[in-house]
């Protein structure tokens, strides 16, 4: 009887340790992996799309928001800082003085363009000051964008990728390229610029070899508008 009572004392303890412990490991952890997959589905890419004035890389920006990604247009968020932060414009205007200014006293991009990209001294001077305010509208952006579990991919469209070090923060970078013939004859139909001024910022930018050998994806934009559609469509089903 005395090892009836022990066996059954045995028993009943070691059901009390299995609840008590066990139990509660198994559910902690189900709990931890129902978290971990929480934030695995919630896992947004961070893709930056990037390439020379005329390559066509808006292009593919535009085919890439109709395919789902969300896309931060980095150069029009550089030009809102120069327009509405007012440490950027102070800035800016220490650094290239009072000619930058327009009359109503906000900057003037065109005459900051020329003065910017006269060398590379003072594209670098330009780049240094603007490049820290969008890299942190990036992180806030990217961050507002992921707690919406609503998007696979972030698509980051910079002109400066490379020059600014960006590429380091990306999980893939795409390049998009062009002959220069087509990208100056896409130029000068657009009217921005002309010609020496163009061909001026391309010296200023790094060489389209270079930018092609880092890329994880290079997209040549040499034909029709439906053969850059099936490359980008085609990378674009890579990347998920």
């Amino acid at each position: 009887m005395t090892s009836f009572n022990s066996l059954a004392s045995f028993i009943i303890a070691l059901f009390s340790f299995i609840n008590k412990y066990v139990l509660d490991y198994v559910v902690i952890n189900y709990e931890s992996l129902i978290v971990s997959g929480e934030k695995y589905l919630n896992k947004m890419l961070k893709v930056a799309l990037t390439g020379g004035i005329g390559s066509g890389k808006s292009e593919v920006s535009s085919l890439f928001g109709n395919w789902g990604a969300y896309v931060f247009d980095a150069d029009s968020i550089a030009k809102n800082i120069l327009d509405e932060n007012d440490s950027a414009q102070k800035e800016i205007v220490s650094e290239f003085g009072s000619d930058v200014i327009s009359i109503d006293g906000s900057i003037d991009k065109k005459k900051l363009g020329r003065v910017a990209f006269q060398n590379e001294h003072n594209q670098l001077k330009l780049n240094t000051i603007i490049h820290p305010y969008v890299f942190k509208e990036i992180d806030i952006c990217f961050q507002s964008v992921l707690s919406t579990g609503k998007y696979e991919i972030f698509l980051v469209d910079a002109a400066l990728i490379y020059e600014s070090g960006a590429d380091t923060h990306m999980d893939y970078v795409i390049v998009v390229t062009s002959h220069l013939r087509l990208r100056t004859e896409r130029v000068m139909k657009r009217g921005d610029l002309d010609r020496d001024e163009f061909l001026k910022r391309v010296d200023l930018q790094w060489p389209e070899k270079d930018k092609i050998d880092m890329a994880d994806f290079v997209i040549h934009n040499n034909s029709s508008k439906d053969e850059l559609k099936k490359e980008a469509e085609n990378i674009y089903k890579k990347i998920l």
